[in-house]
C-alpha cells in the first residue's frame, strides 16, 4: 500500500542547508518573455538595415547578425568585400564555416586542425596550407578550427563573398574565436 508523501514533511533526500532557488520558475518566465519579444523580431531584413563594419577581417556587411533584431537566433551571415589583389584577415573559430561566391575570383588557404584528447584538448595546425580555388558561383566549405584566409586574385576587382557561420556553439561554451592576423588596412 503507497502512503501519500505530504509536501512539507522532511525526508533523507532533502538538504536544507543547501538552499532553494527558483531557476526552473525562472526559466519559465524567460522563456514567456522570450516568446512575446521574439514576435517583434524582423522577419525581412532589408538592406538598408545592414550595417557595414570595417571589422580585423575587412569590410563587411552584416545580412543577419545575434545583435541585430531577427528571429534568425542560429545563424550569422554577411558580405564580406574582398579588395583587388588583396585578403581577409586570418582565423579561427569552433563553428564550421560556409561561402558563397557572389563576384570576383581567388582563393583560399586553410591550415588544418589537428587535435588530441587524452586529460585536455590540445590542439595544432598544418604548417603548410592547402589551397581552394574559387569564383563566382562557387560554394566553399571551411571545418571546424581550420585557421583560413581568403585571396582576391584579380588585381582591378573587387571580390565579395557571403559567409555564413553558425552562432550554436556559443551558448555551448564553445565560443574559441581568435583573429591571427588583422586584413591589410584595418
Amino acid at each position: 500500500m503507497s502512503r501519500v508523501v505530504d509536501p512539507n514533511e522532511r525526508t533523507k533526500s532533502h538538504d536544507e542547508s543547501v538552499g532553494y532557488v527558483d531557476f526552473y520558475s525562472q526559466a519559465l518566465k524567460a522563456s514567456e518573455q522570450f516568446r512575446e519579444e521574439y514576435q517583434g523580431r524582423l522577419n525581412v531584413v532589408k538592406a538598408s538595415q545592414m550595417p557595414l563594419e570595417r571589422s580585423p577581417d575587412g569590410l563587411i556587411k552584416h545580412i543577419v547578425n545575434e545583435k541585430m533584431s531577427t528571429k534568425e537566433c542560429c545563424l550569422d551571415m554577411y558580405q564580406q568585400f574582398i579588395p583587388p589583389g588583396k585578403a581577409s584577415g586570418k582565423h579561427r573559430h569552433l563553428s564550421e564555416e560556409v561561402f558563397y561566391v557572389i563576384e570576383g575570383k581567388g582563393y583560399d588557404l586553410h591550415w588544418d586542425v589537428r587535435f588530441d584528447c587524452d586529460h585536455e584538448m590540445e590542439f595544432s595546425w598544418e604548417e603548410e596550407p592547402k589551397r581552394f580555388e574559387w569564383s563566382q558561383g562557387d560554394f566553399v566549405y571551411i571545418p571546424p578550427y581550420v585557421i583560413h584566409k581568403h585571396f582576391n586574385a584579380d588585381p582591378k576587382n573587387e571580390a565579395r563573398i557571403v559567409v555564413i557561420n553558425s552562432r550554436i556553439l556559443k551558448p555551448m561554451g564553445f565560443d574559441w574565436f581568435d583573429q591571427l592576423e588583422n586584413a591589410e588596412g584595418y
